[in-house]
């Protein structure tokens, strides 16, 4: 059976765990060579050391995605050891959540250089790369708070809007050069995060069962489940799909209240 990834090259952002570290397991899996960032290097090096990858797949670097010198040499470093990048998954991002007129100028900022700058920082990075080479494939791991607010996160929505701004404004761009820049909005996704959030209750189990229960399904994602629709949207099994956004949440977006 072919490897649906083979030949893909893919520069991956936030990769030490969670989704990202999902999302490096199944793109492994199906072939692809990885270089990974993260901004965390103590946590990154630990995962790398435990994925199961062919020598020669895995190459790695500690990164501030922000910092736009440190990417373009992290891109620089990934064509030396893994091959010239012709894919892309921006999935490093932070959640920065308050309210309007509580948000300081620095949850601000911050906000925006991670969750967009970011993205941008690391598609202007690969893009020459890919136009030269005659294409490749961007995927920018956005959110249901891309087209959706709940109150007292802002300005978190504020940026995933604007991802989704970029991930559209580039993929016509690019679109004649072979370029393809898509988006994945996830739902609510068991990471350790959102596990996180629930031990901050009284009762865990409680919320928990709260976070389910606003699910049409009764449950939230897997990282696992994004990953296979990223596999998907990365690889050549969608070339004429651009400047989408594939949502999956279950059809919680699509829910005007819980039953």
């Amino acid at each position: 059976m072919t490897e649906r990834l083979s030949g893909k090259r893919i520069f991956l952002t936030g990769a030490a765990q969670g989704i990202g570290l999902a999302l490096a397991e199944a793109c492994l899996a199906e072939g692809a060579k990885l270089f990974l960032v993260d901004q965390d290097g103590a946590l990154l090096d630990k995962t790398v050391d435990g994925l199961d990858a062919p020598q020669g797949h895995v190459g790695h670097v500690a990164a501030d995605i922000s910092d736009a010198v440190a990417i373009a040499a992290a891109v620089g470093r990934a064509a030396a050891e893994i091959g010239p990048i012709n894919a892309l998954i921006n999935n490093a991002g932070m959640n920065v959540f308050s309210t309007p007129l509580d948000a300081t100028e620095e949850l601000w900022n911050r906000n925006f250089d991670v969750n967009v700058k970011g993205a941008w920082n690391c598609s202007k990075a690969v893009l020459p790369g890919m136009i030269a080479s005659g294409g490749g494939a961007i995927l920018n791991i956005a959110s249901t708070h891309s087209f959706t607010v709940i109150p007292h996160t802002f300005p978190y929505p504020v940026a995933k809007h604007a991802l989704l701004g970029l991930t559209k404004s580039l993929a016509l761009e690019y679109a004649g050069q072979g370029v393809r820049v898509n988006a994945l909005a996830p739902g609510y996704v068991e990471t350790q995060k959102v596990i996180d959030y629930w031990n901050s209750f009284a009762d865990p189990a409680e919320a928990r069962a709260k976070t389910m229960a606003l699910h049409p399904g009764g449950r939230i994602a897997s990282t696992r489940e994004i990953a296979l629709a990223a596999v998907f949207m990365i690889s050549d099994e969608s070339p004429f799909m651009n400047a989408a956004c594939l949502v999956v949440d279950g059809g919680l977006s699509q829910l005007q209240h819980p039953a």
